[in-house]
């Protein structure tokens, strides 16, 4: 018979079946996916060699936000966590704004996982494919036509039912899935090297390349480097070390486990995927590809696009690799499908944490018979789907998850030293030490991953965010903070159509806009983009509670970051301009200022929330 207080805590009525293995091979099967497929293809194309470094790089700044995250879940263990935590340290007003943002990069990962299967296979199979080039640079990618558009739904239907047969099915399958996913790759890079060719890591360029895909914008030498990070599928790659801390919730042992998970995970990934970087590069036949030799950027739209290991395999004339190649094939359906599993439960689980933060409605966090959340599954797999249509293609798609993804991130260091400032009682299995180094450099290292994503991405990623915004005051702010309905209700329909409005302007005005006019129409589109946020924050802290004044006054911070960071990406190297106001390496330097400022402005914006109250509370009953 279910009690009063599970009723109140739907986290009671979930299943507590994840041991350490199945927690370590959760985030495994999310860092394994479709990015070891593709990534090394799309980094080398932007970066050229020194693409190594840049999952290096990567790898250390992300195992920062990392052990952030560790010492966070092992003391509250939260499944949708990361959703839930800034709610725990700063309120209502800026959870809900990462919570959205993290929403919109959790709900895109099962599309981006099916489509990176069907465009794999297309490579024995084009049908499916057609050629594609892109309105914002000119450049040309493989898409998914409606066929494999379609193919790519059935693959996340097939995600749908196997999460609703409930965390236990989940759990053991993920865990043989993933014992595949890591002897594969393992094998692919080791069986590489027969086919090696040190010319490519001296000759062309050598390390730092000028002839890489964004050298018409003047993202070359160390800049391509890093803005191969966010914006090739790295960070991408990487991201999945959350997996563990999204399923604390249903750990046997989380206290211990969680953070075990995290940081075993991301050491795999990183050897992993730094020895596919070598490999690939070394593997690579200009001939073979139908490009000519040194020409990196043409790398995304050759012959070896659709399917860059297989396609290595099978033209190096070596009979191993080339029955090691069809064996790829099979693998690019499993690797894939194991990630895009795991993100449908991922995502089930941000829209479970944000409905028990009560951003949405409840339906959402009620718990079925399986002991999953059946209707935030379903939402999951309904906006997951709608993707498909505007991002018809891996290489269109993984910039923007990356990004949206990594923006949240910034919390990982903000709540880690805020817990400790504001909850110095709270119970800690896993510690780290020294935070007051760790929590800086997680928060610095995920803007700067944010900032060289790029302003066009930041465009797509703001412009999501704008049109979530609203929905802040046409709900949680009605019924949680008293705020007068008509007054809210029409904040919030105002904010949107403005939002609406902005993005059409800001498009086809600033995005694509490529003549003298950029400079000008972005100053105005920026100016009304600032208004836009932070005329209805004004207006909701204005004419609220008290208890809501403090939620949203906790969140002044994150409206400042977005604005100046926004303004920084555009004026900054990685920006339109020709002529950058802020050039790289300068820009770089700037942005891990405004890191620096705006971390410890978040940490001393933090209080202690009920929230935080009541779990301390439970850990002492």
């Amino acid at each position: 018979m279910t009690t009063e207080t599970e009723v109140k805590n739907p986290d009671k009525l979930l299943r507590k079946n994840l041991n350490l293995l199945d927690l370590t091979f959760l985030s495994m099967g999310g860092i394994i996916g479709s990015g070891w497929l593709f990534a090394a293809l799309d980094a080398a194309s932007t970066a050229g060699p020194s693409a190594i470094l840049s999952w290096l790089i990567a790898g250390v700044l992300v195992m920062f936000v990392g052990l952030s995250y560790a010492e966070i879940a092992s003391a509250i263990p939260r499944t949708g966590g990361i959703v839930r935590y800034p709610h725990y340290t700063h309120g209502s007003y800026t959870g809900y704004i990462l919570g959205f943002l993290y929403l919109l990069s959790a709900i895109t990962v099962p599309a981006i996982e099916a489509e990176g299967a069907i465009e794999y296979i297309s490579s024995v199979n084009p049908k499916f494919v057609l050629s594609y080039t892109t309105t914002v640079d000119g450049s040309s990618v493989t898409v998914l036509n409606y066929e494999g558009i379609g193919l790519a739904f059935l693959l996340m239907l097939f995600f749908f039912f196997l999460n609703y047969a409930g965390i236990r099915v989940l759990g053991k399958s993920n865990t043989g899935i993933t014992v595949w996913k890591i002897i594969i790759p393992t094998a692919t890079f080791l069986l590489l090297f027969l086919a090696y060719h040190s010319a490519n890591f001296t000759s062309y360029g050598g390390l730092f390349p000028s002839n890489v895909a964004d050298a018409s914008t003047g993202i070359v030498g160390p800049a391509a480097m890093l803005y191969a990070i966010p914006s090739s599928g790295i960070i991408f790659s990487y991201l999945g070390f959350r997996q563990a801390v999204e399923y604390s919730g249903e750990a046997k042992n989380p206290q211990k486990d969680v953070g075990r998970a995290v940081i075993l995970s991301l050491i795999l990934g990183i050897v992993i995927y730094t020895m596919l970087q070598v490999s690939f590069i070394g593997g690579l036949d200009w001939e073979k590809a139908g490009i000519t030799p040194g020409d990196w950027g043409a790398l995304l739209s050759s012959n070896f696009a659709s399917s860059p290991f297989y396609s290595e395999f099978t033209s190096s004339g070596i009979a191993l690799l080339g029955a090691w190649g069809t064996l790829l094939l099979i693998d690019a359906i499993v690797s894939p499908s194991g990630t895009g599993l795991v993100y449908t439960g991922t995502s089930t689980r941000t829209i479970y944490g944000l409905s028990m933060d009560s951003y949405f409605p409840n339906i959402f966090s009620k718990v079925g018979k399986t002991g999953i959340p059946f209707f935030a599954l379903l939402a999951s797999l309904v906006v997951g789907s709608i993707f498909l249509l505007p991002f018809p293609s891996w290489y269109l798609l993984v910039g923007f998850i990356s990004s949206a993804t990594v923006f949240t991130y910034i919390m990982g260091g903000i709540g880690l030293e805020s817990l400790r400032n504001h909850a110095p009682d709270l119970k800690r299995p896993y510690k780290a030490n020294p935070a007051k180094v760790i929590a800086p450099i997680a928060t610095t290292a995920a803007i700067l991953i944010v900032y060289w994503s790029g302003f066009t991405t930041l465009f797509y990623i703001l412009s999501g965010l704008s049109i979530g915004v609203p929905i802040f005051w046409l709900y949680y702010a009605v019924n949680h903070i008293k705020m007068n309905k008509a007054l809210a209700y029409t904040t919030g329909i105002v904010q949107l159509l403005t939002s609406l409005g902005l993005i059409f302007f800001g498009y086809f005005n600033v995005v694509t806009n490529s003549s003298p006019s950029l400079e000008p129409s972005f100053i105005l589109y920026y100016l009304a983009f600032i208004g836009m946020l932070v005329i209805p924050t004004i207006i909701g802290y204005s004419f609220t509670s008290d208890e809501g004044k403090k939620e949203i006054r906790s969140g002044f911070w994150l409206i400042g970051l977005i604005i100046v960071m926004y303004g920084i990406s555009f004026f900054g190297g990685f920006g339109p301009l020709s002529t950058p106001l802020i050039p790289f390496p300068e820009d770089t330097i700037v942005a891990a200022i405004v890191g620096l400022i705006f971390h410890y402005g978040g940490v001393k914006s933090a209080f202690r929330t009920e929230e935080i109250e009541r779990i301390i509370e439970e850990q002492r009953g």
